[in-house]
């Protein structure tokens, strides 16, 4: 049996539901200041999440749905100044209160400093975006918590790619077979099993559907005492919201 020591997390839909009501509504914001006449409706950006990362969504939407485009001076410069845009926008609504944790995150958190189990986050959100999210919903000294907070760009592969997991892995110094790995989506649980981690999902509003057979757990969210999940797939026990004593019985 191996001895569970960390805990690595997905930031979006994971630790907060940030895609419907925060980046996209961040992205508009962006498109507006810019003088672009585009607008991304919640089902156009379900469709975009399918591809990682918020510049590379950019370059798909304009390539499929504004095809006469044409980004000056060229197609990453340009959507790497329009993504800085709109993380300005999405810091200021995050720090504005406007997204809280999801159930259970903060009680995981807690508990998990209480008891010695390292905490690490691998996201393809930006690094000031995950910063903006703890900070403002915990204390402003809790991305302390984290030992290594790893972007998508910070790697050569995002999401399905296991290239952020394997960066999270070595820069701990950790087997995955002594980590947990929790995500809200198929990208993310493809990334985290390639790894060699075992996944939880917590199906999020944009990944209600999608096919979560890889993971060792399925539910609707992390829960609490007074808040029960609902487990979707997988063995719980006797357990109504997710705390370490489960998550060392799902590593056995």
């Amino acid at each position: 049996m191996s001895q569970f020591q960390a805990l690595i997390f997905d930031v979006d839909g994971t630790l907060a539901d940030t895609e419907r009501d925060g980046h996209r509504v961040a992205f508009n914001q962006a498109f507006k200041s810019l003088g672009l006449p585009w607008e991304w409706t919640v089902e156009r950006y379900g469709q975009l999440l399918s591809t990682a990362g918020g510049k590379e969504r950019l370059q798909r939407y304009w390539q499929e749905d504004q095809p006469d485009f044409v980004p000056r001076p060229d197609e990453m410069t340009w959507a790497a100044t329009l993504h800085k845009v709109k993380t300005q926008f999405y810091k200021t609504r995050v720090q504005a209160g406007g997204l809280p944790l999801r159930p259970g995150v903060q009680r995981l958190l807690q508990e998990a400093r209480q008891q010695g189990i390292r905490l690490a986050i691998a996201t393809t959100s930006a690094p000031e975006n995950v910063v903006a999210l703890l900070a403002t919903n915990l204390h402003s000294d809790s991305p302390g918590w984290f030992e290594v907070i790893a972007a998508g760009d910070m790697v050569p592969a995002k999401k399905p790619a296991p290239d952020v997991y394997l960066y999270v892995l070595e820069k701990m110094g950790l087997p995955p077979e002594q980590c947990l790995a929790i995500e809200d989506s198929r990208q993310g649980l493809l990334a985290a099993t390639a790894a060699g981690l075992q996944t939880v999902i917590t199906r999020s509003h944009y990944t209600q559907a999608e096919d979560f057979r890889e993971a060792v757990l399925v539910l609707d969210h992390l829960g609490e005492p007074d808040l029960p999940f609902t487990a979707i797939a997988g063995n719980v026990g006797t357990a109504t919201y997710f705390d370490l004593t489960l998550a060392r019985a799902l590593l056995a």
